[in-house]
């Protein structure tokens, strides 16, 4: 890669800008984030802004009872924001048996964590935004008082919800979740108009409380009245208890690069985990059946120790400098072999997701994630307030012995993750690919592409996918190579392809000049991704 010196050729080559940019799975939220910063906000302002507007215009894949993290490089300084919510202090694993489950439910009140995302929004703007959080939110708060219509892509899944909800989610908890996303009964098709008066009605209060409504306040209520007329754990007193994290991101150095994530509760530890692991190899070409063996072999060691080893680091068994140290990489990499493995996972020494990225004029980016996972979430929606709520508390085990045990007031591994990038001290830009545990496995591919491969951003976002799904199984895309695929099956992995890009990740690009100052964005050919620029 080579700082936006990309020579000409029939790659797509992604949009350029000057004074600023807003990427994003849509094109509402983009040009929403855009008017903010025309309206002299800052790349935090954008994201914050474009966020907003995307749990009204892409609520198949978050919302407001959503958890967030970010990245924010400002002023020449790197900061994170963890804004994932704990279990509610009600829940154990002995109350989730005593109602006859073995394992987490996905859909209900069970699965319900305390949201962070408008507090993530709060903390953002009170600590670098420019504009007030009300003039921040307003773009959100009009798109979902007028409506707007819908996209081709979010048409797609919203239909596909709706048809799994209809039969699975019946009883009355969910009956709201129908009220507000198929209004009359009718589910909303592409180009048709959809509002929700609820929602710009949350927002503003939201806006005006400075989020106190949210977590201490009216709206608190209403969640509490809620969950306790339907036997759900979350209470007003967890919400009033959240408070976002601010944490140090973590990185490992890559073909002279800097790669940055968020240390746990997050996975984003995953990808630096596996590009530890593939710098001890020498790549050719990118097509070549060698670099996607290993670069396989690499994510299913690093994603199967994520997966064991990740939780609350209150509770971890290990550290994050034992899992991105080169001890760690060397004895994950000594296991690769011409042939595909069967992964177990490290022995450590004892002791529905949305993406976006900004960028404004004095070179303040943001790398911005928020989720309510699996799609629309628990199916729960707050009656006549729109605050659609998450199901994160599905990926804690009630097994007492995992590490990610289900416990009171515990954060669960989390999948979303924000990335960024910089080097010699200087930043390159923002980048991320949305997707459950897609997540670090479009972060390893679109940064190869990009670092060993020379590709631009747009680029790295287009070439085909895979995804590793468990053992030797690895779906790949339609668009992939044949040939390379029959190589893969040769060295023993099972490939499978996927006839629906859907599964494979909705990624992000934004690299920065570090002499001009300019812009280059890629976004997402797999959704309805959209490049404000100015």
């Amino acid at each position: 890669m080579d700082h936006l010196n990309y020579p000409y050729s029939s790659q797509r080559m992604g949009v350029f800008g000057k004074k600023g940019m807003v990427a994003t799975s849509q094109p509402l939220a983009a040009e929403a984030g855009l008017e903010i910063l025309k309206k002299g906000g800052n790349a935090v302002d954008a994201a914050i802004a474009t966020a907003a507007t995307l749990t009204v215009v892409e609520p198949t894949a978050n919302g407001i009872g959503g958890d967030a993290f970010a990245i924010v490089w400002l002023k020449n300084h790197m900061y994170g924001l963890n804004s994932s919510g704990p279990a509610p202090q009600m829940i154990s694993i002995e109350a989730v048996k005593e109602r006859g489950y073995e394992k987490m439910p996905v859909h209900g009140m069970i699965p319900v964590t305390v949201p962070g995302t408008p507090a993530a929004w709060v903390a953002l703007s009170k600590r670098f935004g420019n504009l007030s959080l009300k003039e921040v939110l307003q773009p959100a708060i009009t798109y979902a008082r007028e409506g707007y219509p819908i996209s081709p892509i979010l048409g797609k899944y919203w239909e596909i919800a709706y048809h799994r909800f209809k039969t699975s989610l019946t009883t009355e908890e969910f009956q709201p979740w129908f009220d507000t996303f198929i209004p009359n009964g009718k589910l909303p098709k592409i180009g048709e108009i959809w509002r929700s008066e609820a929602h710009a009605t949350t927002l503003e209060k939201i806006a005006e409380s400075a989020g106190e409504s949210f977590y201490r306040g009216e709206l608190a209520e209403k969640i509490d009245c809620f969950f306790r007329k339907h036997g759900g754990f979350l209470r007003k007193e967890d919400l009033e208890q959240f408070q976002p994290e601010w944490v140090d991101p973590i990185s490992v150095n890559y073909r002279g690069y800097d790669v940055w994530e968020l240390p746990p509760n997050g996975q984003g530890i995953v990808a630096l985990m596996a590009l530890n692991i593939v710098k001890g190899f020498d790549f050719s070409f990118k097509d070549d059946v060698e670099t996607y063996h290993k670069q396989i072999e690499a994510l299913k060691l690093a994603l199967t120790d994520g997966k064991t080893l990740i939780t609350d680091p209150r509770y971890m068994k290990t550290t994050v400098e034992e899992l991105i140290s080169e001890t760690y990489a060397s004895k994950r990499r000594e296991l690769i072999t011409d042939r595909a493995l069967d992964p177990s996972p490290y022995k450590p020494k004892k002791g529905g997701t949305v993406y976006l990225a900004t960028a404004d004029k004095d070179g303040n980016m943001v790398s911005y994630i928020q989720s309510n996972y699996m799609g629309f979430g628990s199916g729960i929606v707050i009656p006549g307030t729109g605050i659609a709520m998450q199901n994160r508390g599905a990926d804690f085990s009630l097994d007492f012995a995992a590490t990610n045990a289900l416990q009171p007031g515990k954060k669960t591994l989390h999948t979303i993750i924000p990335g960024f990038l910089t080097k010699d001290k200087e930043a390159i830009g923002p980048f991320g690919v949305m997707g459950g545990y897609m997540m670090p496995q479009g972060h390893l591919q679109i940064l190869m592409n990009m670092i060993d491969f020379h590709l631009n951003p747009q680029a790295a976002l287009d070439a085909p996918r895979w995804q590793w799904i468990e053992g030797k199984k690895v779906m790949v895309e339609a668009n992939f190579p044949t040939h390379l695929a029959q190589a893969l099956g040769r060295k023993g992995h099972q490939i499978q392809v996927a006839l629906d890009s859907g599964g494979f990740g909705r990624g992000q690009i934004i690299i920065r000049h570090p002499h001009t100052g300019v812009y280059v964005g890629g976004t997402e050919s797999r959704t309805d991704g959209s490049i404000a620029v100015w």
